[in-house]
């Protein structure tokens, strides 16, 4: 069959398994970042800091594995960008650390919080406004705060961030391209999403400082994850795949015990984080929940979301429990423990692959993948057995791979979360606010109304891009 034969079958086959039914075979769809440098023979450091390295190096893989989907650059930040921006909260490959070691996050001490605990009115009265008054100074080297006078290095870094981003972004619609019309492979997912609580507790108060204020004043914590609300789904949204068939991608960080109490989760992390997925189920969007560490205490709670909403992937949880518990409703991925990718051998990688497609994939509504992001420590001989044995021996026999057909959920859709009780979200400055700057208007104003939303709209993207995805 030629390339786009393949590329469809794989997506059917995917699109099939997530929508939790048998395909014709166990879908494979490693989420393979630093691994992709080791075997193209890249240094960390090269796939990080050049990401046309990283593009090459994942298409090598995509060529030479059996693989139905892969995310078209998991090492996903560059730090090209993260430079021209000036951010100074990741260690980079080459510079801070040395170059065979992934980027690093580091989270400042909780004195230096990029947010202090009495910011929160602010960031509850206006998200965006905070981010770039605020929070954009306190985490790049070159920005300065309002009233300061304006550096030369601090005009630069908006240039060349939001030329660099835009760039990157057109160049990841071209290497999504390249995947499936050069390899027949499938980009796994589409828009990005964290949690209100997660971006407090990673981005802004930072952990400890989260978790203090649950002490101290818990409501002001639960306003400020509302008022991120409708900003998070919004670029969900707005990122996601315009055909419905892949889903969002969902990183779970420290909403769950024993980061938080599950009270904490109750009372803060899934209120404000079930109504976006419910949202975005309506406007035909799975979200892929990347449950990072173990969220075996919080199944219930995602049982009582739409069945077939999410794609649930297993990490530090035990798989076969998740089975039991979600597996009827839900999609399942993963469980194939990192530590056996770097230290076991190919016989043991054999081994745990039978057991999770004889016990999790049987009935279907199962895509193989490691427990984690697969990094450079694992073995290039053990990537080959999952990817061999699990072709091989992850075959139904009464199967079948086929896109579902498309559905109108326009009539579905409740436009309440894309309104807050400040700015609407995709939005900097109103037009009804610059129109008042504006003495008169001698032609079409309908006009100078889009054309000034479709631009403020970048300015909002480039600050929230900031936030989610750098």
């Amino acid at each position: 069959m030629d390339v786009e034969q393949l590329y469809q079958k794989r997506l059917a086959r995917y699109v099939t398994a997530m929508r939790n039914e048998m395909p014709d075979c166990v879908p494979i769809r490693p989420f393979v970042a630093e691994f992709v440098a080791k075997y193209a023979g890249f240094t960390c450091q090269e796939v990080t800091h050049d990401y046309e390295k990283a593009f090459e190096a994942t298409l090598i893989c995509c060529r030479d594995f059996d693989w139905d989907a892969t995310v078209a650059n998991m090492v996903y930040v560059w730090t090209g960008l993260t430079q021209a921006i000036g951010l100074k909260y990741y260690a980079i490959p080459g510079i801070d650390i040395p170059p065979d070691f992934g980027f690093q996050y580091l989270e400042p001490p909780e004195e230096n919080a990029f947010m202090k605990a009495d910011e929160y009115d602010q960031l509850i009265e206006d998200p965006t406004a905070f981010l770039y008054n605020v929070w954009l100074p306190r985490v790049s080297q070159d920005v300065v705060p309002p009233g300061k006078p304006a550096t030369y290095r601090n005009n630069l870094s908006f240039v060349k961030g939001g030329m660099a981003m835009q760039k990157y972004f057109t160049a990841l619609g071209n290497q999504v391209e390249r995947m499936r019309k050069e390899t027949g492979t499938v980009s796994a997912i589409a828009g990005i999403l964290k949690a209100p609580f997660d971006i407090i507790a990673d981005k802004l108060r930072g952990y400890i400082g989260l978790t203090m204020d649950m002490f101290t004043q818990p409501d002001k914590v639960l306003k400020a994850c509302e008022a991120l609300q409708p900003h998070l789904f919004y670029v969900a949204l707005t990122t996601a795949d315009p055909n419905k068939q892949v889903p969002i991608g969902f990183w779970m960080h420290r909403g769950c015990v024993p980061f938080v109490n599950k009270q904490t989760f109750l009372s803060h992390y899934w209120p404000t984080l079930k109504p976006i997925i419910e949202e975005l189920w309506r406007y035909g969007h799975q979200v892929l929940f990347y449950a990072e560490g173990n969220w075996d205490y919080h199944l219930d709670s995602f049982r009582e979301l739409p069945e077939g909403s999410i794609v649930y992937h297993v990490d530090k949880g035990d798989i076969f429990y998740v089975k039991r518990k979600l597996g009827d409703k839900f999609c399942i991925s993963g469980g194939l423990p990192n530590t056996l990718l770097s230290q076991g051998t190919p016989e043991e990688v054999r081994a745990y692959c039978k057991k999770l497609i004889d016990e999790v994939a049987s009935d279907g509504g199962y895509i193989m993948d490691a427990s984690a992001i697969i990094q450079n420590d694992a073995k290039i001989e053990n990537i080959k057995a999952m990817t061999e044995f699990t072709r091989e021996y992850g075959v139904y026999s009464a199967g079948h791979s086929r896109l579902p057909e498309s559905e109108d959920n326009d009539h579905q859709e409740d436009k309440s979360l894309l309104h807050d009780k400040g700015k609407q979200p995709g939005v900097c400055i109103p037009w009804e606010e610059k129109r008042k700057e504006i003495p008169q208007i001698l032609g079409d104003e309908n006009l100078c109304k889009r054309i000034w939303e479709e631009v403020d709209a970048l300015g909002y993207s480039y600050i929230w891009q900031i936030l989610l995805s750098f």
